[in-house]
């Protein structure tokens, strides 16, 4: 998997820029067999504006949200865009510059106000960002585009219309939660964000969301905490992106990037810092594995697992084996320096050597998987508990009571990430699986498709020539049996080309080409999304 391929034209550049709406979706040129079957939308959400006025974002995760949807049908391709109409955009354009700030980016007040004015806007203090760029879910029988504050819009994924912002903070004791929630076969949802807990300190709340009401209310009003895990710094949480779960499990990973919240609560309201500014290392605590039960909910206080530092943000699969142990898979980056510092668009955005150079000071990638027995027996200190023939994962009990994990490494590359991964999401979450597809990030840079046989450890890739693809969606052919038996979707940019971007369609088996839709546009990066049957 790891890739050879040098950028030395800095095309990547390219998927960095401001594009414009579209007034009315645009037919692709089609090469190729779109299958007979697949027919439906694929949405993607990512930034789109990159500058308002002459202020300019800074972070990969600032740009205002752009919500892009391929139309498949008929043997059809259309593709359309739009930004979100979020407080946040709609008062930046009004304004023409900046006005709330964002994960990089900081807001100053208005330069045309009087000096009284303008202190007065330090003084109170930060707003929230509802710049939902980040991912698209449903919530009953409605669709959300989100980022990962407590606030989410609804949108119509037909006409990309921005319906309605929602605070999640009035359903909901969360700060916010992150844009990966899970969803069961029943559509209720799942997902995890940081709260206050007792005596003022921090903590992580698991939440439910039910599935479609028959009498049509709003699934949010029913919504509920189910469970309370606690911090491992009373006012320090770790950033969460991701969580794992099974049928019976919520597996938490808790992570040594840590949001310093006296710094987040006092440097916002006089220097307009960013939430950037208020992530720090702890560079002793190493990174922790909560585990809860799903049903009824409880934590597991006297489970506590413990490894070396890393960052984790997506996680692959999670499932149950019956001999007592859970088997977590997570994209991870070795070390406790933040993955994130060198997601800064000045870097995405260098010459190709320049590019290589800073992915070479940050951490390391790694496909890991890590296994947690759930039977801990006391006398058998120092001894590896798991007993799965088919991983060297394992797990020791210490003389303290923790129980210290060691991972198998499913992938590693030199500066070669296996990123956003998917799976066969209704057949295989939370269960036993073979196949997971991803992004591959060479040096940060995304330019090829993978996918990884977690049990062989063997790699099959899409790349070509000056192409940039996006996470790959996995879409299963109807009445397919076998975990792979579907096709991959993914939005790739090949800047120069006449049609510049186009909707790759590839066989999930084999990772060959079965047809590409292009159109005469150049599509920003999108980070993640669904499709739309």
């Amino acid at each position: 998997m790891v890739s050879r391929v040098e950028h030395p034209a800095a095309g990547y550049r390219k998927i960095f820029e401001t594009v414009e709406e579209l007034n009315e979706p645009i037919p692709a040129k089609i090469t190729g067999r779109i299958p007979s079957w697949l027919g439906g939308s694929l949405l993607r959400m990512g930034p789109g504006l990159f500058q308002i006025g002459d202020e300019p974002f800074h972070h990969l995760f600032d740009g205002q949200a752009l919500i892009h949807k391929f139309d498949l049908k008929d043997g059809q391709v259309t593709y359309y865009r739009k930004f979100i109409k979020t407080d946040t955009y709609v008062r930046a354009m009004t304004e023409n510059r900046v006005v709330i700030t964002e994960f990089g980016t900081a807001a100053y007040p208005d330069p045309c106000k009087n000096i009284f004015s303008r202190f007065f806007t330090y003084f109170k203090g930060m707003e929230v960002t509802d710049n939902c760029l980040v991912n698209l879910y449903p919530i009953g029988e409605d669709f959300y585009a989100v980022t990962e504050t407590n606030y989410i819009t609804k949108v119509d994924p037909d006409s990309l219309e921005t319906l309605e912002k929602v605070d999640l903070c009035k359903y909901l004791s969360v700060n916010g939660l992150t844009a990966h929630p899970h969803v069961d076969e029943d559509g209720t949802v799942y997902n995890i964000g940081n709260c206050f807990g007792k005596n003022l300190s921090l903590a992580y709340n698991i939440i439910k969301i039910p599935p479609a009401q028959e009498d049509k209310s709003n699934p949010l009003e029913k919504s509920e905490v189910v469970v309370q895990l606690p911090s491992s710094e009373r006012l320090k949480p770790s950033y969460i992106h991701s969580f794992g779960m099974t049928k019976n499990y919520f597996v938490f990973v808790e992570p040594p990037v840590k949001i310093n919240l006296l710094k987040f609560l006092s440097a916002w309201s006089f220097r307009g810092a960013t939430y950037m500014d208020c992530f720090e290392p702890n560079e002793t605590m190493g990174t922790w594995f909560h585990l809860a039960t799903k049903d009824p909910a409880n934590y597991l206080s006297n489970h506590k697992f413990r490894t070396s530092a890393f960052n984790v943000f997506h996680h692959i699969n999670t499932y149950e084996e019956e001999e007592g142990f859970i088997v977590v898979d997570v994209c991870t980056w070795k070390g406790h320096d933040f993955v994130y510092n060198y997601l800064y668009l000045a870097n995405l955005r260098e010459d190709w050597e320049e590019v290589k150079k800073a992915a070479m000071r940050a951490p390391q990638p790694e496909v890991r998987r890590y296994v947690l027995p759930l039977d801990i027996h006391r006398e058998e200190q120092g001894k590896n508990l798991v007993s799965l023939p088919y991983t060297t994962a394992t797990a020791v009990l210490r003389t303290d009571g923790t129980i210290w994990l060691e991972p198998e490494v499913l992938f590693s590359g030199p500066r070669q990430a296996f990123e956003f991964p998917q799976i066969n999401y209704s057949l295989c979450s939370g269960r036993k699986y073979s196949f997971t597809y991803g992004l591959g990030l060479n040096h940060f840079i995304p330019d090829r498709i993978v996918k990884l046989n977690v049990q062989t450890k063997e790699t099959l890739v899409w790349q070509e020539e000056e192409c940039y693809p996006s996470e790959p969606l996995f879409v299963s052919r109807p009445g397919a049996t076998e975990e792979d038996d579907g096709v991959l979707l993914s939005i790739v940019v090949k800047p120069g080309a006449e049609r510049p971007g186009f909707l790759l369609v590839l066989d999930a088996k084999k990772l060959t080409v079965l047809a590409r839709a292009a159109v005469d546009t150049i599509i920003p990066v999108t980070l993640h999304g669904l499709y739309k049957p």
